[in-house]
């Protein structure tokens, strides 16, 4: 009886694994298949030509596609320098001061989150257009870094309350101000939490479609935007290509993450 049970167990966490495996991994099965299909029709179950012409198409340098992507990883960059610029100053004051309403900043930082999106995003495409930044790399990228606040300011809160305090006084101690205890001390320690916020920043302005779409189109276009206008427009080869070009950086991002983002980093999140 017990062995049974145990058999049963067994057959039921396999079965799980399984069926965690092919959500998983069956996506991007599918989207490996897409970009190597040539011809690709009901109602056969695989490919009926393989090739690698769209791969080709994508990277060819007169494409749309590597272009898109400069354009994707600029905006990322100067997104994380804007997030960075204002979540250090305010992960520091919500991490190590003792601020009145402190709880009620933090849930500040949420409300990008707390709202459907493409209603914002209409409204501020209608703000941009006065503005006259709608339609421009610098409104695209004012929109992810609100966005990207999400993330940085709550790791690099978390972040700087993991620091030792005690580490701090004993460099006031030995005669270091504050300022030079605040570069020599407390941000080296506070660095990886910070370089986590960053990578989260830049793989979440890398994704963004939405924002993009509403304030950006149809002066720039970033590499999710091609990934919408070839899927919607029939080319499944070149939008899984491109959706694979998307996964690398986010895989690669995350294993760095990983070795950075402490547990007692994270233990403070929030708190």
């Amino acid at each position: 009886m017990i062995r049974a049970a145990s058999l049963l167990r067994a057959s039921l966490a396999s079965a799980l694994l399984v069926v965690f495996a092919f959500l998983l991994f069956g996506p991007l099965a599918n989207l490996a298949l897409w970009s190597v299909a040539e011809r690709w029709y009901t109602p056969y179950k695989l490919p009926v030509v393989y090739g690698t012409r769209y791969w080709e198409q994508v990277f060819r340098p007169t494409g749309d596609a590597m272009a898109s992507l400069g354009t994707s990883i600029w905006i990322a960059i100067l997104t994380v320098l804007i997030a960075l610029a204002l979540s250090v100053p305010a992960g520091y004051a919500l991490g190590r001061l003792k601020l009145p309403m402190r709880a009620l900043f933090m849930i500040v930082f949420l409300l990008p989150q707390a709202f459907p999106s493409v209603a914002i995003y209409i409204n501020v495409a209608r703000i941009f257009y006065h503005l006259g930044i709608n339609g421009t790399v610098l409104g695209v990228v004012l929109v992810h870094a609100a966005h990207g606040l999400v993330y940085s300011v709550w790791i690099a809160a978390a972040a700087f309350a993991a620091v030792d305090k005690d580490l701090e006084l004993a460099a006031r101690n030995i005669g270091a101000s504050a300022l030079r205890t605040f570069f020599t001390v407390t941000l080296p320690l506070a660095a990886p939490g910070i370089i986590a916020s960053g990578i989260f920043v830049f793989l979440e302005s890398l994704d963004e479609f939405t924002g993009t779409f509403f304030v950006g189109v149809p002066q720039v276009i970033t590499l999710p935007l091609l990934l919408y206008n070839a899927a919607m427009g029939g080319n499944y080869q070149v939008a899984s290509i491109t959706a694979l070009i998307l996964l690398v950086p986010s895989v690669l991002f995350m294993l760095f993450i990983e070795r950075f983002l402490r547990a007692d980093v994270l233990a403070k999140v929030g708190s």
